[in-house]
Formats: C-alpha cells, structure tokens, sequence
C-alpha cells in the first residue's frame, strides 16, 4: 500500500447557517434555462446524482432543507448504467425508516447464504443463519431510479443533469460557491451555498477539488482484474457462488430471473474482446465445477468489462465546507461487495449531520463525519484484502499463498467461532442510521 504524506486538514464549518436563500422558482428535473446567468442561493449543493449523492438529496429534501443536485450526464443514462447491487440489511432497514426502499422491499431478492466451490466440492455457508441478517439484491440502476423519482418527481426537488464543466470554490471559506456551464444556453451558472456534497465518484470534480497537501490519498493493488460479464440467463444457483480454482477465481451472482451476473479472474488491463462467448463459458464451466453441481445456464453476454481491483482511501473526507462521500471518498474493489454500503452509509450520515447544520446550526455531526465514515471504510477494506487471498490464493502461483488460502476456507467451516466472524464480517455490522 502506498500513501501521500498526510498533513491535518482544515476542521469542518463551525459557523451558524446563513439566512434562509431567497424564494426562488419551482424546482425542474431538466436542467436550468434562465437567460441571466445571476447567481443563484441554495443550502446544499450535492455533486453526484449516484446512490449516495441522490440519498442526501432525499434526506435534505424530506426536511425542507434547500438544495440542488448537478449531475454531469443524462437521467436516462445514470438510471440505466450497469452497476452491482448487493445490499446489505442494515442499509435496507435505513431507507426503509427513511420512506426510500418501497421498490426495493417490492422487488429485491434476499439470500442468506452463499456457496463456496473449490477442489471440486460445494460448502454452503449460511452466513444469514449465523449472522441474523441477510443481503438483498437489487441492480443499482433501479435503486438510483426510485432515489430520482422520491427527490424530484414526489417531491419536486432540484436537479440539472447533463451540467458541463463544474467547479467548486471557496471550500476553505465560509461562503462557497459551485459554477457549471448550462447545456441549454451554454452559459456559466454560479450557485452560492454553505455546503457541498461531493459525491461524484472516482473520477469526479470533488475529489480533486481538495488541496493535495490537505489530503492523503492510501491505495492498493491487488494486481488481478475480474472480467465483469451479464448474461441473458436465468440464474443457474439459488445463492451467490464463489469457485476457487488454481486457473483463477469465479463467481456467479443471480440479478434477475433472467439475468445473472458472473465474474472470471484474469488479468489486469485485458481486453474484453479477449473473451469470446466460446471461452467464457468453458471457462466459468471449469471454475464453477463442483460434484453435485447442476449444469450452468448459458446465454447470450450482454456485458464483458475488465475491473482492475485496486483500493483507495481519501483522509480526510472533509474539507473546509467540502464533504466526500461514496467513491469520491473511498473505492472499495468489488470482492466482497461492499462499495455501494459503504456509500450508504457515508449518505446517511452525511445527510442527517446537513440537516443538523442547516436548521439548527449544529456542527458535531459535520465535524465528526469523516472519523465516523473512515473507520468503517478502513473495516470494508481489511476485510476485503482478506477476502481476496481466500479467493485469489489458489491461482497466485505461489504455493505458500495458495496454501494460507485453502487454511482460511477450511477454518471456516470447521470452527463455529470463525464461522461466526467470518459471517458477520461477510454481511456488515448492524448500526442505527
């Protein structure tokens, strides 16, 4: 792991909120067309229209706190592009006290139990049993879909999508402002407000915004890629199934009844088109074979992508006015799942401290945010790393990693403590948010 020098970062706003904006004109899902560029007030501005941008928005919006959400591309786009789904309980349970999981509760699938395969046996685990908890799983484009209609269509809160070129200024001060160019009039529009909610993902505008000597950045390469792939095939398992094979690690995770998800182990930067149907499911055939295990289901592959897995850690995730969440904050490879929790949580917190701020100048959820959302990142992360060598130790090609790893899988299901800790590891720690 490597890490930038870390240096202490400017606390977060002690000041009280400034008086209530100005009326303004009824919030609008399309983007803004005033033919005067004058700038505009609002409370919160929210960077990101992804889970944990779009999660503060509601949370802010269901207590009248103004705001507005930029997002850089179109609502159809964000409400359809691919992305995991594997929630777990306590973060169900959160949007649920909050009136945001009535199409989740609706459609997801819950599963409570997973399904090792390696040196051609099967081990069920049932980590929902042990833990009292389970996953739901839910593709992210439809919780981002129900998170947009809940902020601007129910309650018509204001979001500019397709917005250019945004910029953040002022962070450091107590009047901060967010400048984007306007996709209608090609028009520089200026927001002034007391807080934003940077939650634009890795490559977005507010990772960058914080000062590099007010920040350290901790990262991790695992050095493996996993070929992401969705197939036109119902699911060929009842629960989630990891194959440990000595060619690579795979997986087979159910979407839909008609859509599964697999992953196959290779290496990092390959090329998609390296994987032609042919090779793909003689690949997942072989990984994925277990005594007693039902055939695969193929289908036509409708997605095949290359994930480099590698980590990162932004400490702190506050500057000054600026507050990171999600990946903008901390990426988290998809191993064990945990990314989109982790934003969750990060929103949750972030959005209930906002509105502490902003109606009653109460600033200890602000200043005690990124300590709170950085342990529980730093937890995703260790178990994560050792997750990975229980699945990638087999096909390091070093014989000692594959033999730590066929220990780990063994203690598993040989002691009832490790079980038990692996299992609540596995499903997150229950909290109250």
């Amino acid at each position: 792991m490597t890490s930038d020098t870390p240096t202490p970062s400017p606390a977060a706003p002690t000041s009280s909120p400034t008086a209530a904006p100005a009326p303004r004109p009824a919030p609008t899902t399309s983007p803004a067309t005033s033919a005067a560029p004058a700038p505009h007030r609002t409370r919160v501005v929210v960077v990101g229209a992804g889970p944990a941008g779009l999660t503060v928005a509601n949370i802010l919006r269901a207590a009248s706190v103004d705001c507005l959400v930029l997002e850089t591309e179109s609502r159809a786009f964000i409400e359809q592009r691919p992305r995991a789904g594997f929630l777990e309980e306590w973060a169900v349970r959160a949007l649920e006290r909050r009136g945001l999981a009535d199409g989740l509760l609706e459609r997801a699938e819950a599963y409570g139990e997973f399904e090792f395969r390696f040196a051609g046996e099967r081990h069920r685990f049932p980590y929902g049993e042990l833990a009292g908890r389970r996953h739901f799983v839910y593709p992210q484009p439809l919780l981002v879909t129900d998170l947009v209609r809940g902020y601007a269509d129910d309650m018509g809160g204001d979001i500019r999508f397709d917005v250019r070129d945004v910029e953040l200024h002022g962070l450091d001060t107590d009047r901060p402002s967010v400048t984007y160019t306007d996709p209608d009039t090609g028009r520089r529009q200026r927001v002034d407000c007391d807080a934003v909610a940077g939650c634009d993902g890795a490559r977005g505008v507010s990772r960058g915004s914080v000062p590099p000597e007010h920040s350290t950045v901790a990262r991790h390469d695992y050095g493996i890629g996993w070929l992401a792939l969705l197939a036109e095939a119902p699911p060929s398992s009842d629960c989630v199934v990891l194959g440990v094979h000595p060619d690579g690690f795979a997986a087979h995770m159910a979407r839909s009844p008609r859509v599964t998800r697999y992953y196959l182990e290779c290496p990092p930067g390959d090329d998609p088109a390296n994987w032609p149907h042919e090779r793909v499911w003689s690949e997942l055939r072989r990984r994925l074979a277990a005594a007693g295990a039902p055939p695969l289901t193929e289908g036509r592959l409708i997605e095949k992508r290359v994930l480099d897995m590698h980590n990162y850690v932004v400490e702190p995730m506050s500057y000054g006015r600026l507050h990171l969440a999600g990946d903008a904050a901390h990426l988290t490879a998809p191993i064990a799942a945990k990314g989109l929790n982790l934003a969750l949580y990060d929103a949750l917190l972030l959005g209930d401290a906002l509105v502490a701020y902003c109606t009653a100048g109460e600033t200890r959820g602000l200043r005690a945010y990124s300590a709170e959302c950085l342990r529980r990142a730093w937890q995703y992360q260790e178990f994560s790393q050792w997750l990975s060598e229980v699945m990638h130790g087999a096909s390091s090609g070093d014989p000692f990693r594959a033999g730590i790893a066929t220990a780990r899988l063994r203690r598993i299901f040989d002691s009832p403590a490790a079980a038990a800790a692996f299992a609540e590891l596995y499903i997150g720690k229950e909290i109250d948010c």
